[in-house]
């Protein structure tokens, strides 16, 4: 948006409350991740990262943090893309990612007695990951293996052989492998070599499977794809590398899903994630095998969600494992060697779970997390014992807590089928009971996730206009159980946009929705169901459709899934009759049907969701004579990643539905 448009866009929009949540108070907000207690419990580092509008990058900087009084000083200083603090074993260094002297991503050394950081590796292709061996003295890191160098004629000849890739691949897939560095810098040595891979992360997604070492230090617990294509990621299996050896071993011999391995504090066993019975649409669970290898037992089956961390103390005797569950996210101390998990209480702080719980787990039992509340921003969160009161060590986001937002609450309801669901209903600041309101349902992506009570910018924006912001989690959310998340198996539309349908409903019944101005919008997979249910039901007056699902054969086709998305729908579209399940579950099968204006917003470099897909609703929309408007971003990713074009995607979402529901002054008393 050129700067005059955008100058002009703020001017219309009519002013808010004045001490309410804007678009402006995006420029205050910091990021807060990634917490790491210290090896004697007394601090904790954090990665604290603050938006820089006039660079278009968010700055971010290592924060230490001390847990007696929560007082707090920043390590690092003008460095790029810092991440991934880990303390050293004596605790008396941090390493940690940033940009290097080459212009990718390094291990960088702290001294916590003083004194500057000093790179320590030159990967020409940049580290992804690390893990300190436990004696200190050496890390271990995974980086990709470097394009073969062509001369002469050659250098020309680019072809390349496409496997389970993207449509947007450029070059062949290159593996990542092991590499051994000493802490006080040196030259590598390569641990792993061949045509299989370590794998990478690409976001949204958790993190890449973490190197983790024996206690001993003799071994490497990684995981290895069978190919380093994108849509191989699912033939996945847990490795143990001799380091003195140099010998590789299969831990349980499963070929596919196995990921995220950790020894525990005695080297004696591993644990690691797994799906129920080994089948993808069920929810990932936690086993534990013995390290020299045998039967696996599952440790989380009773809790019955989709376990997304897990963590050993430091005596081996628990773990600590979180997940959505409802409209929160929960942590669990779970004894290790069976028996029931028991709920830590975390009161209205629910830490941050975007595909991987951030949390930690101290030396002494303490518990740390970086999480939000429903009026306030991202901080570092903090629990003596599990059974302790929660204590907000940090403050870095008080000037947008001490606005008067939109309050939050949970609403459930009997679903569909039996099923009991629930939803995060966020009210304008100013909500009278007895008046009517526009209705938007902002609906979250996945469907391996769920929306929560949490801080949530978006939706506080929304609400701050005088919109009731309804955000369903329909079945196939990762929320509230293995039969829950299944249901969607086989039935990616219809039964979620009976599920989200069935709320509205439950919530028209309350009395202050203004039925005749209804929006629904969302991204991704919140996009798939918009698009669905603008197709299904027509009651709305406008919709959003941000990086949106319409079309499976495209998802299954082109996006860096590819052929994993067959899981969904039983198989490949191309054997048997199968491809009608996928035509019959794509929004653009009944795009003729739309008739509210549509917004869609994508990213041109979009490898989750291709852009096709978007074009595709464009013209149809257009084609049927249907008012519609497509923006793109000019990079990669499933969503900008910049605060600029982020402050961009919430100026147009809220332009276009005020364009269409009005303001909160044309609210209406009942």
């Amino acid at each position: 948006m050129k700067p005059s448009i955008r100058l002009a866009f703020f001017l219309w929009l009519p002013a808010l409350g004045a001490n309410h949540f804007t678009i402006d108070h995006l420029a205050k907000i910091s990021r807060v991740s990634d917490p790491q207690f210290s090896p004697d419990g007394k601090t904790i580092v954090i990665v604290v990262a603050r938006p820089n509008f006039a660079e278009d990058r968010y700055d971010a900087n290592l924060v230490l943090v001390a847990v007696s009084n929560g007082s707090s000083h920043q390590l690092t200083h003008d460095r790029r893309a810092v991440n991934s603090p880990r303390w050293s074993p004596a605790g008396d260094r941090i390493a940690f990612l940033a940009t290097g002297a080459n212009a990718k991503p390094q291990i960088f050394i702290l001294p916590m007695a003083g004194g500057d950081a000093m790179e320590i590796t030159k990967s020409p292709t940049g580290v992804q990951q690390f893990a300190w061996r436990p004696d200190g003295k050496m890390i271990a890191f995974a980086a990709a293996d470097e394009q073969a160098k062509r001369t002469g004629e050659d250098k020309f000849d680019d072809s390349f052989e496409i496997g389970n890739d993207d449509y947007l691949v450029k070059e062949e897939a290159i593996a990542t492998h092991l590499w051994l560095v000493p802490a006080e810098g040196g030259a590598p040595r390569r641990m792993t070599s061949g045509s299989w891979s370590l794998p990478i992360s690409h976001p949204p997604s958790s993190p890449a499977s973490p190197i983790a070492w024996s206690p001993d230090g003799r071994f490497i617990a990684f995981v290895k794809l069978e190919t380093p294509h994108s849509g191989d990621g699912d033939h996945s299996s847990i490795q143990i590398l001799d380091v003195e050896k140099n010998e590789i071993r299969a831990l349980t011999g499963r070929s596919k899903h196995e990921g995220y391995p950790q020894f525990s504090p005695d080297g004696s066993r591993i644990i690691y994630w797994y799906p129920r019975d080994g089948e993808t649409r069920n929810v990932n669970e936690i086993y534990s095998v013995a390290a020299a290898g045998g039967e696996s037992s599952n440790l989380t089956q009773a809790i019955d969600r989709n376990i997304q961390r897990a963590i050993w103390s430091a005596d081996g005797k628990s773990l600590l494992v979180g997940a959505n569950d409802g409209t929160t996210v929960a942590l669990w101390v779970l004894p290790s060697n069976g028996g029931s998990a028991r709920r830590v209480p975390l009161g209205t702080a629910c830490p941050a779970s975007t595909f991987w719980v951030d949390a930690a787990y101290g030396p002494h039992g303490e518990i740390a997390f970086a999480g939000s509340e429903p009026n306030h921003p991202a901080e570092l969160y903090y629990l003596a014992s599990p059974i302790a009161n929660v204590q907000r060590l940090t403050d870095v986001n008080h000037e947008v807590a001490s606005l008067q937002m939109g309050k939050t609450e949970t609403m459930d309801w009997e679903g569909p089928d039996g099923l009991r669901m629930d939803a995060v209903i966020t009210y304008p600041p100013d909500f009278a009971p007895n008046r009517t309101y526009p209705l938007v349902l902002y609906i979250h992506g996945g469907p391996r996730s769920a929306s929560k009570e949490l801080f949530s910018s978006r939706a506080q924006l929304l609400a701050a206009n005088g919109w009731v912001i309804f955000e369903p989690n329909y079945r196939g959310s990762d929320n509230l159980g293995n039969k829950f998340q299944s249901a969607i198996w086989n039935d990616a539309g219809d039964g979620p946009g009976r599920d989200v349908m069935s709320g509205v409903e439950a919530l028209k019944k309350r009395g202050f929705v203004d039925q005749t101005r209804m929006a629904v919008t969302g991204w991704s997979y919140g996009g798939y169901m918009t698009t669905w249910l603008l197709g299904h039901f027509p009651v709305w007056k406008v919709g959003i459709a941000g990086a949106p699902v319409t079309n499976w054969l495209d998802q299954y086709n082109l996006g860096d899934s590819n052929v994993r998305r067959g899981a969904g729908f039983g198989g490949s579209p191309y054997v048997g009759d199968r491809v009608a399940a996928y035509l019959a579950q794509s929004p653009i099968t009944y795009a003729n049907h739309i008739k509210a204006p549509t917004l869609i917003l994508s990213d041109t470099g979009d490898y989750r969701v291709p852009i096709t897909q978007s074009f595709e609703l464009y013209h149809a929309l257009k084609d049927n004579g249907v008012t519609a408007k497509f923006f793109a971003y000019p990079v990669g990713g499933h969503s900008p990643s910049d605060p600029v074009r982020q402050r961009d995607v919430d100026v147009r979402w809220i332009g276009w539905l005020k364009e269409y529901l009005g303001s909160n002054a044309e609210s209406s008393s009942r």
